[in-house]
């Protein structure tokens, strides 16, 4: 009996040092203050490296991000989604988040500036090298969604300038997003497709192959904002002043963004 009591009360001992040591980590976890993001999709790469720097910077902050397309991400915002800042790939989403009162006002910014590239499966490596070349050399083209996607807004202006949008309206598969349709291009489910320049440093398998015309689309601008009812204003400000900084703009432009009015 004695051995057994002996044996409990050492378990005993070592589970309560075991929880003590727990405790600390445990309060640090939960005196976080959680920072809610809604960020366009092709920001992910750049944002998620940033997020790892900013965290150790500020480690009483965690980022949560949510990525998704500019669209889809004002539609939940406006649905009562979380979110504390708002990053669009696009003017458009943003204006109609001001428009109806969603934003705190004095808060909005062009944060980044991006391009259009047009990119081809690696079958296709060599026989298309010019949006010219589509016509006759293309059997699929995949674009984000128009209404939804900033990108595929700016890709359909970009063909119709060169008006190639009739020719090739009936060969073009939709995508929800600018990933989905970097996936398409280097799956091979498509011969080719638009994108971001930023989204070509994943590209493995296709190539890019030219660069939008000049004002052949609307300027390409990514806004951000603080949006109203956020509970961690003051963090979330902060968080927006890091991403104006020199240092933030080093990592934007490794990531092939054109920071727009960075802190020097």
């Amino acid at each position: 009996m004695k051995k057994t009591t002996a044996v409990l009360v050492t378990l005993f001992t070592m589970g309560a040092l075991l929880l003590a040591s727990l405790a600390p980590t445990t309060a640090c976890a939960a005196d976080k203050t959680a920072i809610r993001i809604s960020a366009a999709m092709s920001l992910k790469n750049a944002l998620t490296a940033l997020k790892q720097t900013y965290e150790k910077k500020v480690p009483n902050v965690e980022l949560q991000i949510n990525f998704a397309s500019s669209g889809l991400l004002q539609k939940q915002i406006e649905q009562g989604a979380p979110a504390d800042i708002y990053l669009s790939a696009g003017k458009k989403q943003m204006d109609e988040l001001e428009a109806k009162g969603f934003l705190i006002p004095g808060t909005r910014a062009n944060l980044l500036g991006n391009a259009l590239v047009l990119i081809v499966a690696k079958e296709k490596k060599g026989q298309i090298s010019t949006f010219d070349d589509l016509v006759g050399k293309a059997q699929s083209i995949s674009i984000g969604m128009p209404d939804t996607v900033p990108a595929g807004r700016y890709a359909k202006e970009t063909l119709i300038s060169l008006k190639l949008w009739e020719k090739l309206a009936k060969r073009i598969m939709f995508a929800k997003d600018v990933r989905q349709v970097l996936a398409y291009v280097e799956s091979g489910n498509v011969d080719a497709g638009l994108v971001y320049q930023t989204d070509t440093v994943v590209l493995k398998s296709g190539a890019v192959v030219a660069v939008a015309p000049k004002g052949s689309h609307s300027a390409i601008v990514y806004p951000i904002a603080e949006i109203k009812g956020s509970q961690n204003r003051a963090e979330a400000g902060k968080f927006i002043a890091f991403l104006k900084t020199a240092a933030a703009a080093k990592v934007f432009e490794k990531f092939k963004f054109i920071p727009l009015g960075s802190q020097h």
